[in-house]
């Protein structure tokens, strides 16, 4: 941290590969070290942004069980991981008797996606309606709850898995998905409308939550859009949402203070990543790419800091106190839980 000329709202670590038990604990030895001796206190990683609301109210505020948070509070298996597991033990412990100024928190900041398909966005819209039903005049909503129902309908339409290779199968673009996208979208043009009296009457994390389920919500509709693409570039659009999804997440965790983001390289560098779905070349932006621009940044040529056996720091920003991003380039060979086909960094 000392070679940098301001601490970063984002300091990312990167991985060449998920379920790497040492990279999971020099992870974890990090945290710890920005906690206490950099003021940070958050963590980020490359899970569902949604399921991680159940990992920051149990470290928070001790919500549920360590077993039951585990096994609902991760996507792409990773509460399945030791390291993860003490990482939400030592964040709990840490923050017993802590006034909620000096907490730590836990962020997912992934869709709700996984290489089978996405979620239904029932949970997500129905959670930032319900929010604007308690704070908002009701003659203000766009619709009711009973129409977003109907709307949706059962929520296995929306996770049929044969949709992810055969658009056909995908609901994403039939007349009730178009309307719900165009509800998600009226609905969070109505939080952002309403912000000064919400963040006025309402609890703040809260505000911040309906946030959450707002861009999701917009997130997965998208998302279910383009699984019903049949264009040749359907699958490099779906991973552009994706991390379109993991910027605008980002960006709002950098807004609540600093915070350590961990992820594959893939998501975390600037340029193109590219990746194979068995012959087929696959691309996209990764969602590095995307977040410095929109918080205001410019990126610069790629500039060497810091080498160590684990990890390299590989660029900075000409704004500094936006993002700094460190890639691990340990050669690992152990298997991989089932998870996202990941783009390798090019």
């Amino acid at each position: 941290m000392s070679l940098l000329t301001a601490r970063p709202r984002l300091l990312a670590l990167g991985e060449p590969t998920h379920g790497e038990d040492v990279l999971l604990e020099l992870r974890n030895d990090l945290f710890r070290q920005l906690v206490e001796q950099e003021g940070y206190r958050t963590i980020a990683i490359e899970s569902d942004c949604v399921m991680g609301l159940v990992v920051d109210d149990y470290v928070t505020s001790g919500t549920g069980t360590l077993d039951e948070v585990m096994e609902r509070g991760f996507s792409h298996e990773w509460g399945a991981f030791a390291a993860n597991r003490e990482l939400v033990r030592w964040m709990r412990a840490y923050n017993d008797d802590r006034p909620a100024s000096e907490q730590l928190r836990f962020a997912g900041f992934d869709g709700p996606l996984e290489i089978a398909g996405a979620a239904s966005p029932r949970q997500a819209l129905t959670a930032l309606h319900s929010y604007l039903t308690t704070w908002v005049d009701p003659d203000l909503l766009p619709c009711t709850e009973e129409t977003l129902n109907r709307l949706l309908g059962a929520d296995d339409r929306w996770t049929n898995p044969a949709a992810m290779m055969d658009p056909s199968q995908s609901v994403g673009q039939t007349r009730d998905a178009g309307q719900l996208r165009l509800l998600a979208d009226e609905l969070m043009a109505l939080l952002d409308a309403q912000t000064p009296h919400l963040i006025a009457a309402s609890a703040r994390e809260d505000w911040h939550r309906a946030r959450l389920y707002g861009r999701t919500s917009i997130g997965l509709l998208r998302y279910h859009f383009g699984m019903a693409d049949t264009s040749p570039s359907r699958l490099a659009r779906l991973l552009g949402v994706r991390d379109s999804m993991m910027a605008a997440n980002l960006l709002a965790i950098a807004e609540r203070g600093p915070a350590l983001v961990n992820a594959h390289n893939g998501h975390l560098q600037r340029n193109k990543s590219t990746m194979r779905m068995g012959d087929l070349p696959v691309g996209g932006a990764p969602a590095r790419s995307s977040a410095p621009t929109w918080a205001g940044g410019t990126p610069s040529s790629p500039q060497p800091l810091a080498r160590s056996a684990t990890m390299a720091w590989a660029r900075r920003l000409r704004t500094p106190s936006r993002v700094c991003c460190t890639r691990s380039r340990r050669s690992v060979t152990s298997s991989t839980p089932a998870d996202w086909p990941l783009p390798s960094p090019t």
